[in-house]
């Protein structure tokens, strides 16, 4: 199994599986801090809601919830 990192905590994922649900498997709940100051999270699963954004390697903020989990990745909160 692979895994990308998130908070320095290594985070398990099977082939295929998004940055979401592999922690939310993980049992992390708080993704940082997302737009209008409220808590980032994984809620709506398709992208529309905008709260599980986050940064891979330092890039643009993506939804964590579309986005694929890569190996080895370093998974932070997105940037606001």
């Amino acid at each position: 199994m692979s895994h990308f990192y998130w908070n320095d905590m290594a985070i398990s994922f099977r082939d295929g599986e998004t940055v979401a649900l592999a922690m939310r498997r993980a049992r992390v709940d708080d993704f940082g801090q997302a737009a209008g100051a409220q808590q980032g999270r994984y809620f709506c699963g398709i992208g529309q809601c905008q709260g599980c954004l986050v940064s891979i390697n330092g890039g643009a903020a993506v939804e964590a919830c579309l986005t694929p989990a890569r190996p080895d990745a370093v998974v932070t909160p997105g940037a606001f």
